[in-house]
């Protein structure tokens, strides 16, 4: 099938999904994940009706904003940044969606207090306590979001998780019911800069249980564009 034909396929599975949980699907926006695609088939998908693009790599990210490669739809940065690297993204991108650290947060508050803008920031939470992930804890999100006016330079529009690879549909809805849980959370507290409508999480393989349990965005790569072949 061609990228449009599952552009398709996928927004026809998110309406049922929204629906069957009593949801608008308008409400929920479609993130192509373009890591290891080219800026053809990044243009291909936005032109199949993605809301937004999402690259892993800084490199990448370069390398496709000189080709305007994103040219009608955002782009947000959904990898893992390293803090040598902010300067390269933050003023690039609508949205960075992966802040995992206070090191990182304080770094991409530098950066964009040295460009004189406010970057629009997602904080990532380790919501399966996984070793091998980065992230903020569950229990760390309030505390961090009342110290928000400290980040002058940052507008948070809420939160971003990956769950453990799940085996089988429903596997990751305690996750997903735990991220909806902190959103709703966290949207009760009034701060400068904070404005909590952005809820990240759902993939290829759990977007639907991710919908469900109120994503507002899922990050959608192998479904969109078909299995990567890493070297």
């Amino acid at each position: 099938m061609s990228i449009a034909e599952n552009i398709a396929r996928i927004r026809e599975e998110m309406k049922k999904a929204a629906l069957a949980a009593g949801r608008d699907p308008a409400s929920i926006q479609l993130c192509a994940a373009t890591k290891m695609n080219d800026a053809e088939a990044v243009r291909a998908a936005i032109a199949g009706g993605v809301d937004v693009c999402g690259e892993n790599r800084v490199q990448e990210l370069t390398q496709k904003l000189s080709e305007n490669a994103y040219e009608g739809a955002p782009v947000h940065f959904i990898g893992h940044l390293q803090t040598n690297k902010v300067k390269q993204v933050v003023g690039k991108v609508a949205l960075i969606q992966s802040v995992d650290s206070l090191r990182l947060l304080e770094a991409i508050q530098k950066e964009a207090a040295r460009q004189s803008i406010r970057q629009e920031i997602l904080l990532e939470v380790n919501i399966g306590a996984e070793e091998s992930k980065s992230g903020f804890a569950p229990d760390e999100i309030p505390d961090l979001v009342n110290r928000f006016s400290e980040f002058p330079n940052l507008f948070l529009r809420g939160l971003m998780a990956i769950p453990p690879v799940s085996q089988k549909p429903g596997d990751n809805t305690k996750f997903f019911q735990k991220m909806y849980a902190l959103t709703v959370d966290i949207t009760t507290k009034k701060v400068d800069n904070v404005c909590v409508d952005v809820l990240s999480m759902g993939m290829s393989d759990d977007f639907a249980d991710a919908i469900a349990c109120g994503s507002t965005m899922i990050r959608v790569g192998t479904a969109i564009f078909g299995r990567r072949i890493y070297n």
